[in-house]
């Protein structure tokens, strides 16, 4: 095409452009609104919405079946509740432990490359260097095979079979001394482990229970209201976190 045709063909389109924006501003508004009132309404905006196409037009994604979601709802309580069955024993987790834990989590549960420990740490909690593995930290061991299940290994987590998650539990428990090495854990026994750490999540607030009641009557004098203690004296609140915490007591 010649230089003369492009501009030719330039200017048409150019033309073609102009024309409909000129048509557009002359367009009187209630007339646009109109328009725009008339397609909502057409898609169901009267008064409530509804899809514009039916469900399923675009053939994206089917219903989920009961199997589907059954196989998603895998979350096992301190409880145990919904545990599956199965078994496994100490001696058959160290055989799984040896192929998909001990290069991540060390040989004897040690840790290894930043990956966390998992044996020992008891009595290490309130220490500036505490170790939180299953033995010193973790409440229930049916959370533990709740955790191995869904998240473990690592580079293929949900790919183990029950059997293999209630052995590899049982065999974290006994090296960290929690059970015997004859242990076999399943649904039944998993649940009555008595974990060290059992209690260490229960906390009492030493704070009095007010219920929001203001006192109006025999109030004390404000002038003998003394601040005999502050959140950090009493262990409700870190120090050294923030310029807050710089605060001298009772201020």
């Amino acid at each position: 095409m010649s230089r003369s045709r492009s501009i030719a063909a330039a200017a048409v389109v150019l033309g073609a452009l102009l024309g409909a924006r000129a048509a557009m501003a002359g367009t009187p508004v209630a007339s646009t609104q109109a328009q725009d009132r008339a397609v909502w309404n057409a898609e169901g905006g009267a008064g409530h919405y509804k899809p514009a196409k039916p469900v399923g037009y675009y053939a994206i994604g089917t219903t989920p079946t009961p199997a589907e979601i059954a196989g998603w709802t895998i979350a096992i309580p301190p409880s145990g509740a919904g545990l599956p069955a199965g078994q496994g024993t100490a001696a058959q987790g160290e055989t799984i432990y040896a192929s998909n834990c001990a290069m991540c989590h060390g040989t004897f549960g040690q840790g290894k490359n930043g990956y966390p420990q998992l044996v020992g740490g008891v009595g290490s909690l309130a220490s500036s260097a505490p170790a939180k593995t299953v033995g010193s930290y973790w409440p229930y061991a049916t959370t533990v095979w709740d955790y191995i299940n869904r998240a473990m290994p690592f580079y293929a987590p949900h790919t183990l079979k029950p059997d293999q998650v209630y052995a590899l539990t049982a065999y974290l428990l006994n090296m960290n001394g929690i059970v015997h090495s004859g242990f076999v854990a399943d649904a039944t026994t998993l649940p009555a482990v008595k974990m060290p750490n059992r209690d260490g999540f229960i906390w009492k607030d030493p704070r009095p229970v007010t219920h929001n009641a203001a006192c109006m009557t025999q109030c004390a004098n404000p002038v003998t209201i003394k601040i005999t203690s502050n959140a950090a004296s009493m262990n409700l609140t870190p120090r050294l976190t923030g310029p807050v915490d710089h605060m001298k007591p009772g201020k």
